[in-house]
C-alpha cells in the first residue's frame, strides 16, 4: 500500500479551542500526525512525499474568494491593532441574504463556520499540503492501485465550499472525489467513519448524483456538528437519495457499529461506485479524548475487514483521531486488512 504525507502539516499549530465556554488547547495538534507516522514506519510502510497537483483540483471544490481568504487571512489579520496571534471570528452571518464584507474581521465570520478552526501563519501551507496528500492517494488508485492511504492533516470533512469549520479548511475527501470524476470515473462514494458527521462533505455534494456520501457518526442531536447528519437529510434535486446518514447513540459499542456498517455497505453496493473514498476517523475509539464511542483497537480491524471485501479501489484519507497511547495502533489495525 502506498502511503502519502506532507511535512507542511507541522506549520499549523492551532492554540485555542472552547469547550462549554472554557478555553482549552486545540486538540488538532501536529503530534497526532506524528504518532500516526511513527506507527506507519514501525509497521514497515514506506511514506512517500505528496506530489503537487496545483490549485486547479482545489478550485474545483472551493470558491475563489474563499481560497483567497485562506491564503491572505493571517497576514491581513496581523495588520490589525492589538490582534491576537490567530484569526478567530466574533460575528457570523445567519441564514439569508448576507452581504460580503471587506473587513478581515467580517470575512473571518463569513468564511469560518465556528471558532474551532483558528488560522495561524502556517495554516494555508498545511491545508494546501493536506489536499495534495489526498490528491496523491487518489491518483495512485486512478493509476491502478487497489488501495492507497493519505495521512492528511489538517483534516477536511467539516470544510464547506466556502467555509472552514471544525479543525478543517480544505475538504480533502471532496477534492479527491472530484479529481477521480475529472479523470474518468462516473460514480464515487465517500464513506465517512469519523465520530463527527462530515457536514462539509455532505453539503458539497448534496444536490449531485455522481458522488454518494455515506456517514456513520454520533447522533448530532447531542454532538457536533449538531445541525447536520440526520437520517432525513438524504440529498435533494438530482442528488436525492445519494446521501445516507447513520447516526448512532453516544457510547456506541462494536455490535451496534458493525451492524450499522453492514447497512452502509449495502447502500454502497447499490450505488456501485468505481472508487470508494474512506474518510477515516479514529476518534470512535473508546480511549480517544472525545470518548463518544466505545470501539476497541480490534474493532478497527473488523471494520476494515468488512470494507476490504468490497471489490472497489479504495482511497483512505485521515480525518479525526486525537492523541492517545493507542492512536497509531488503531490506524495499523485498520490498514492491516487491506495489506492482506
Amino acid at each position: 500500500m502506498q502511503v502519502f504525507a506532507d511535512d507542511r502539516h507541522l506549520k499549523h499549530r492551532p492554540e485555542t479551542f472552547l469547550i462549554r465556554g472554557r478555553l482549552h488547547q486545540n486538540r488538532e495538534q501536529p503530534e497526532r500526525a506524528l504518532h500516526l507516522r511513527r506507527a506507519l514506519e514501525q509497521a514497515g510502510h514506506v511514506i512517500s512525499p505528496a506530489g503537487d497537483f496545483g490549485m486547479d483540483p482545489i478550485a474545483r471544490i472551493h470558491t475563489d474568494r474563499y481560497l483567497s481568504f485562506l491564503q491572505q487571512a493571517h497576514a491581513r489579520w496581523s495588520e490589525l491593532d492589538d490582534a491576537a496571534s490567530e484569526v478567530i471570528p466574533n460575528a457570523f452571518p445567519v441564514a439569508g441574504h448576507a452581504g460580503y464584507p471587506t473587513s478581515i474581521v467580517g470575512q473571518a465570520g463569513f468564511h469560518m463556520g465556528d471558532i474551532a478552526c483558528p488560522i495561524n501563519a502556517g495554516t494555508w501551507d498545511a491545508a494546501y499540503g493536506s489536499a495534495q496528500v489526498a490528491l496523491s492517494a487518489a491518483s495512485d488508485v486512478l493509476d491502478g492501485a487497489r488501495v492507497s492511504y493519505g495521512l492528511c492533516r489538517p483534516p477536511g470533512h467539516h470544510a464547506y465550499a466556502d467555509r472552514a469549520a471544525g479543525y478543517c479548511f480544505l475538504n480533502n475527501a471532496a477534492i479527491a472525489a472530484q479529481h477521480c470524476l475529472d479523470h474518468g470515473c462516473a460514480r464515487v462514494t465517500i464513506l465517512d467513519l469519523d465520530v463527527h458527521h462530515g457536514n462539509g462533505t455532505q453539503d458539497i455534494f448534496y444536490s449531485r448524483s455522481d458522488v454518494q456520501v455515506v456517514s456513520i457518526h454520533a447522533d448530532p442531536a447531542g454532538f457536533y456538528p449538531f445541525f447536520w447528519g440526520y437520517p432525513d437529510q438524504a440529498g435533494e434535486g438530482s442528488g436525492a437519495g445519494a446521501t445516507a446518514n447513520f447516526p448512532l447513540p453516544l457510547g456506541c459499542e462494536s455490535d451496534t457499529y458493525l451492524r450499522t456498517l453492514k447497512a452502509a455497505v449495502r447502500k454502497i453496493d447499490a450505488f456501485a461506485p468505481e472508487i470508494l473514498i474512506v474518510s477515516l476517523g479514529l476518534d470512535t475509539f473508546k480511549g480517544d479524548p472525545y470518548a463518544a464511542f466505545a470501539l476497541s483497537t480490534d474493532d478497527f480491524g473488523a471494520i476494515s475487514s468488512e470494507l476490504a471485501l468490497m471489490p472497489i479501489p479504495t482511497v483512505i484519507l485521515q480525518e479525526g483521531g486525537y492523541v492517545c497511547p493507542e492512536l497509531g495502533e488503531n490506524l495499523i489495525a485498520f490498514l492491516k486488512s487491506y495489506n492482506g
